[in-house]
């Protein structure tokens, strides 16, 4: 006598379950599309291609000229696909900006939400497929995209106490986090003036006479209107003296 088993298992192995159950579905999905009146399930690749909607984020695009060189682009990357490489400009000389490994990349748009120039943008390409690694890395120059409404990514934000019905603040640059100084730290060794891309730290003169060497303080002083919060300045202090403030 032969024990049955109760095994769910052996029961998908009987020729009912693994071979006529499959070939029952695809018949019956195969009459279904065939009916007058039913829409295609398929499109005749790459013949035909389904309509991409406004919202799609395909590869990251640039355009040279809008860009500053904060580098939020590489901070806000989840991938760590983006870096910043040399370029020689035709009008702007040596400059860096970003190059992307599209192999790496997941297209998820999070460059161009915190691109403070709209620089950064999501394009429509998606066909991105190579015989060599090297061919998907696109550098700055490779990366250009002609521009279009609706490429770049702008959203709202909106503070705790605005939430009963106060309007939004509109653009991503209005509400942001700002730079916060402990002077005492403070050497003066201008780092974060010549560090930041927007020209938002002035080294100002205090009033006060370094005793040791007998010359003037000077502390950063910023401009919160033209700080893109790159955190450049914070990046390239050598004492830690300066440190952000976050807006929400």
């Amino acid at each position: 006598m032969v024990a049955s088993s109760n095994n769910p298992k052996d029961k998908k192995l009987r020729p009912t379950g693994y071979i006529l159950k499959p070939l029952l579905i695809t018949f019956r999905t195969m009459v279904r599309a065939s009916l007058p009146g039913r829409r295609p399930r398929t499109v005749l690749y790459p013949w035909e291609k389904n309509i991409i909607p406004d919202c799609f984020r395909g590869r990251p695009g640039i355009i040279l000229d809008k860009c500053i060189a904060c580098q939020k682009c590489v901070k806000a990357c989840p991938t760590t696909c983006i870096k910043m490489v040399q370029i020689e400009h035709e009008t702007l000389g040596k400059i860096k900006r970003p190059e992307v490994n599209v192999g790496r990349c997941m297209m998820c748009g999070n460059c161009a939400e915190v691109c403070p120039t709209n620089a950064m943008i999501v394009t429509p390409e998606f066909e991105l497929a190579s015989y060599t690694r090297d061919d998907l890395v696109y550098d700055p120059i490779k990366l250009q995209h002609a521009w279009k409404a609706g490429y770049e990514i702008n959203y709202e934000e909106q503070l705790p106490s605005n939430l009963k019905g106060a309007p939004a603040k509109k653009g991503s640059m209005e509400l942001k986090d700002t730079v916060r100084l402990e002077a005492k730290k403070c050497i003066s060794c201008s780092r974060c003036e010549k560090a930041c891309p927007t020209g938002a730290v002035k080294m100002t003169d205090t009033g006060e006479v370094n005793e040791k060497t007998k010359k003037p303080i000077k502390r950063p002083v910023f401009d919160d209107t033209k700080c893109v919060s790159c955190e450049m300045c914070v990046d390239v202090c050598p004492k830690d003296c300066l440190s952000m403030k976050e807006a929400l």
